[in-house]
């Protein structure tokens, strides 16, 4: 069986200040020095939050980016829609003399 820490726990062992951290490949010291310098702070600063985050000392803040337009399905109203289909008619009609 696992055990199973509680904030209080890592609260009283909170008064490590330094770790060194081995093993480190290349591709991750990469990664990480690259999120630093995106994020505007020190490798140990994102490195800190990482941690932190990951063992759910902190949540993680997420944003949401949009590519498409699913966010707005299904918010218009029966009303909006309809003042919609009356606007977009004048775009299914065809002008004959343009096509001349």
């Amino acid at each position: 069986m696992g055990l199973f820490y509680t904030r209080e726990f890592y609260k009283q062992e909170a008064n490590m200040a330094t770790m060194t951290i081995r093993g480190l490949d290349d591709l991750t010291i990469k990664a990480l020095k690259e999120k630093a310098k995106q994020e505007g702070t020190s490798v140990n600063t994102t490195l800190v939050k990482l941690l932190k985050e990951d063992l759910g000392l902190k949540k993680k803040k997420r944003m949401v980016v949009y590519n498409d337009l699913d966010h707005l399905a299904g918010t218009w109203s029966a009303k909006e829609y309809e003042e919609f289909q009356k606007i977009m008619k004048d775009f299914e009609t065809i002008d004959e003399t343009m096509w001349r």
